[in-house]
């Protein structure tokens, strides 16, 4: 079996690239156990000072896999691992990004964006509810603007996703454009003490932490629950036959 979750090491940045284009690098239980293995073995390494989260095709992540969810719970346990990484985490995508792809970019410390990438919380018109990704999303969205995109599902593009909160910077014209916008950041995380930057990762991240601390339980169950209901298994098997669920008007 291939791996879902390919690594790369250079000039003391881990570069870990999430290759299942078959199904857009969907959170299968299969990729969430690869990558949450990879991050513990990055984090443990003394040569690796960051972390870059990366993809293949044309995806970064397309949020859950439809046919095969990974355990709410197990998700919960990433996302809180990559916030409590004593290494930064630098998302760079360059496709598309949704429903819980977003919440990798919410838990990650710094996430860039290619010109042509785009985002959309597709959870409503699923049936289904943004539930363990509003953990690491909310404190970092601006409001007025994580109501509208989480109720409505409307895609948007990498400048808006900047304005927003939900990137630290985009790229403008291509995709070197984007590694050269990287270039300061991750030269700035090469230049820094290991000690200081996980010091300093735990105290930028502590409002993060805290709402996971507070409700990720609620939140995996609120996810499971959603995922269970009859307007999910409408709003999925909806998706899988390219028509429209019965609720929409």
């Amino acid at each position: 079996m291939n791996a879902l979750v390919g690594s790369a090491h250079a000039r003391g940045i881990t570069t870990l690239t999430l290759d299942s284009p078959a199904n857009r690098n969907a959170l299968s239980a299969a990729l969430v156990g690869e990558l949450r293995a990879a991050l513990a073995a990055a984090g443990a390494d003394p040569a690796v000072r960051a972390v870059v989260l990366t993809h293949t095709g044309g995806t970064f992540c397309a949020g859950a896999d439809l046919k095969s969810p990974c355990d709410p719970a197990d998700f919960l346990a990433l996302l809180r691992e990559i916030l409590a990484l004593p290494k930064p985490v630098v998302a760079r995508t360059t496709g598309h990004v949704r429903a819980g792809g977003l919440g990798l970019l919410g838990a990650c410390d710094i996430a860039a964006g290619g010109p042509d990438s785009t985002y959309a919380f597709t959870e409503t018109h699923l049936g289904l509810a943004p539930a363990v990704i509003s953990g690491p999303l909310l404190p970092r969205l601006d409001p007025r603007a994580a109501a509208r995109y989480f109720l409505t599902a409307e895609p948007f593009g990498p400048a808006e996703a900047t304005r927003i909160g939900l990137l630290t910077l985009h790229g403008d014209t291509d995709d070197k454009d984007l590694t050269t916008a990287l270039e300061p950041v991750l030269d700035g995380l090469r230049k820094a003490g290991p000690a200081a930057l996980a010091e300093t990762k735990r105290l930028v991240t502590a409002p993060v932490r805290a709402v996971l601390d507070r409700d990720g339980e609620a939140l995996t169950a609120l996810s499971a629950q959603v995922f269970a209901s009859e307007e999910a298994r409408e709003g999925i098997t909806a998706r899988f036959e390219r028509r429209n669920p019965a609720w929409a008007q």
